[in-house]
């Protein structure tokens, strides 16, 4: 029996602009990645620290670039993913509880400006809250045991089978999203909706 869904949200509910990044800069992904400061996202997304320090620290050479711009561009990247704003409509409507589980830094407030997710489902578990990234254990055993239910009431759901599997092997169900439609007919499926 499950008690609540836990989503993910970048590119399961809502389009993560990462890809867009490497073309700000005028860059191929390859060329970029080298050039990343490899620890200064996951710190972002933990909170351990803020953004004008992970802006700082986005190259590791420390170069300046266009933060306002760069900051706007990720904002304007923003978009539900196909089907997902009906879906948690649907979710809603039926009583379905649902919460963020989610890795994302501070930026969730913009995704809140923009796509007002709050109308279906609270950030309640996004790392920048919890200070845990998944596929980090207590990420997963956190979050149910704030809910106050064993991992097995919940149903995890995420785009990466690697988040999915370390919720299984905690004993918390999970299923990799794919799109909308499979998602709405994996739920139909488990009794959760109609």
């Amino acid at each position: 029996m499950t008690d609540v869904l836990l989503l993910d949200v970048m590119d399961t509910l809502v389009q993560d602009p990462y890809r867009q990044i490497p073309a700000f800069f005028g860059l191929e992904f390859a060329e970029l990645w080298p050039l990343v400061h490899r620890g200064a996202w996951p710190d972002f997304e933990k909170a351990i620290i803020d953004e004008p320090t992970f802006l700082r620290r986005f190259f590791h050479d420390g170069r300046d670039f266009d933060h306002d711009g760069f900051l706007a561009m990720i904002a304007e990247g923003y978009r539900w993913v196909d089907g997902a704003e009906e879906l948690l409509g649907e979710l809603r409507d039926a009583g379905v509880a649902m919460h963020a589980l989610s890795n994302y830094p501070i930026w969730y407030e913009r995704i809140e400006e923009k796509l007002g997710l709050t109308r279906y489902l609270p950030w309640t578990f996004v790392s920048w809250k919890t200070g845990v990234r998944k596929p980090d254990p207590e990420a997963y055993l956190g979050a149910a045991r704030s809910l106050g239910l064993p991992p097995e009431r919940c149903l995890f759901v995420d785009d990466r089978e690697s988040n999915c599997d370390a919720a299984r092997a905690l004993g918390m169900p999970a299923t990799r999203f794919v799109g909308a439609d499979a998602l709405r007919a994996d739920l139909v499926a488990r009794g959760i909706l109609g």
